[in-house]
């Protein structure tokens, strides 16, 4: 997992609350296991005129000139502003995976789906809780300024924007840890390798019954 210290990033909307993760990945993309390929069907419903299937070239399909995801003056965003309760549904890690896939890096909303919010951090995204007043005003800032970006820093649990202001943000200390060491749950476990090996072998040594070959 790619570690998260700080990002300055381009700003992209989505201006509607609970979305839910069939909103993010529909149904029909959840055949593959992989945790890459998912970005060109993100928002697949709203990005896309007509309907989506597995392993179709996106290159061609009609575009909805009406989704912010398809104007060019929110190309290459890594930061998505969105409403109340976004991620709720059902727990697919897809939706995450495609998030990341697209190129998102943060998610700033009022508040995410539980599960979707801990999947988030297990992905190297991370999700940032504001005020709902806050995010108010930075969707208004947003739509009033092209190129609008904002500096996220992790370490300093703050967003930073153009004109200076700091809005702080809560996130969990292991989670936090887990971000800035690029650290997923297999990454976790890997830490202890040594110790686990050892475990292992001491406990071969005490229950060798356990591990004879049965013919």
């Amino acid at each position: 997992m790619i570690p998260f210290a700080a990002l300055s990033g381009l700003v992209a909307p989505m201006d509607r609350a609970n979305v839910d993760t069939d909103v993010i990945i529909p149904k029909q993309f959840l055949k593959s296991i992989r945790r890459s390929g998912f970005g060109p069907n993100l928002f697949d419903e709203l990005r896309y005129l007509d309907e989506g299937q597995p392993d179709s070239d996106n290159s061609h399909r009609p575009l909805n000139p009406d989704f912010p995801l398809n104007h060019a003056r929110y190309a290459g965003a890594q930061i998505l502003l969105t409403r109340a309760n976004f991620g709720c549904g059902s727990s697919r890690e897809h939706a995450p995976w495609a998030l990341a896939d697209y190129g998102f890096r943060a998610i700033i909303a009022p508040s995410f789906a539980d599960i979707f919010h801990s999947n988030c951090f297990k992905n190297g995204l991370l999700p940032i809780v504001l005020d709902e007043q806050i995010v108010f005003r930075l969707f208004d800032e947003l739509y009033a300024t092209e190129g609008y970006t904002l500096t996220v820093e992790l370490a300093e649990q703050r967003v930073i924007t153009p004109s200076g202001e700091v809005l702080s943000f809560d996130v969990d200390s292991f989670r936090k840890r887990c971000l800035l060491e690029g650290l997923d749950d297999i990454g976790l476990t890997l830490k202890q390798a040594d110790a686990i090996r050892q475990f292992e072998s001491q406990w071969r040594q005490q229950s060798p019954w356990l591990f004879d070959v049965i013919e």
